[in-house]
C-alpha cells in the first residue's frame, strides 16, 4: 500500500496514431492510460500524438528520454499491416530490450481477449535510463497491458535509478 502512496516517478504517453494527430479523431487512450500511469503511482508529463511514421514515433522517444522522463508508453502501431511502425521506430531507440516484459504483455493480453495485444510485434526496453514500453492501441490492451506492466515497472525503474545498490 505505500509503494502507491510513493511517486514512482515521471511519465509520458505517446500516441501513435494519424487520425489523432491530425486532429480528425479524439484521443481515446491517451487519458485512460494516463489515468492508470496516476493511480500507479506515477506523475505524468503529458500526451504526445504522433503520426505512424518512424520519424516522428524516433523523435518523441528520443525527446521523452533525453528530457528525463523514467517511463515512455507508447499506444498504437505494433500490429502487422504496412502503417504499424511503432516497434521498428522503437527499436532504433533501445539500448537494451527486455523481451521478457514484452512476451508478458502479449500472453495476457491474448489470454483477456485483446486480439491486437496477442499479435502486437510490440517492444520493451531501456533507453538510457528511461523503460520504453509499446502498447496495442485498443483500449481492452491498454487495460490488459497496464496491470501487467504496473506489478513489474515499479521494480525496472528501482534498478534504472540505482535505488536496489543501496
Amino acid at each position: 500500500m505505500e509503494r502507491s502512496a510513493q511517486r514512482l516517478g515521471r511519465a509520458l504517453v505517446v500516441i501513435v496514431d494519424d487520425r489523432v494527430a491530425h486532429g480528425e479523431h479524439d484521443d481515446s487512450t491517451g487519458p485512460l492510460v494516463t489515468e492508470l500511469l496516476e493511480e500507479a503511482g506515477f506523475i505524468v508529463d503529458g500526451t504526445v500524438a504522433v503520426e505512424g511514421e518512424v520519424v516522428g514515433i524516433r523523435a518523441a522517444l528520443n525527446t521523452a528520454v533525453i528530457g528525463g522522463v523514467d517511463l515512455v508508453v507508447t499506444v498504437g502501431g505494433t500490429g502487422v499491416s504496412p502503417r504499424d511502425v511503432t516497434p521498428d521506430a522503437t527499436q532504433g531507440v533501445l539500448d537494451r530490450p527486455i523481451a521478457g516484459i514484452a512476451e508478458a504483455l502479449r500472453a495476457s493480453g491474448l489470454a483477456a481477449g485483446a486480439v491486437d495485444a496477442g499479435i502486437s510485434r510490440g517492444l520493451v526496453g531501456v533507453s538510457g535510463s528511461t523503460l520504453v514500453v509499446n502498447l496495442a492501441g485498443s483500449r481492452s490492451a491498454v487495460r490488459d497491458g497496464m496491470a501487467t506492466l504496473t506489478a513489474l515497472v515499479p521494480y525496472v525503474i528501482e534498478q534504472l535509478s540505482g535505488l536496489d545498490e543501496a
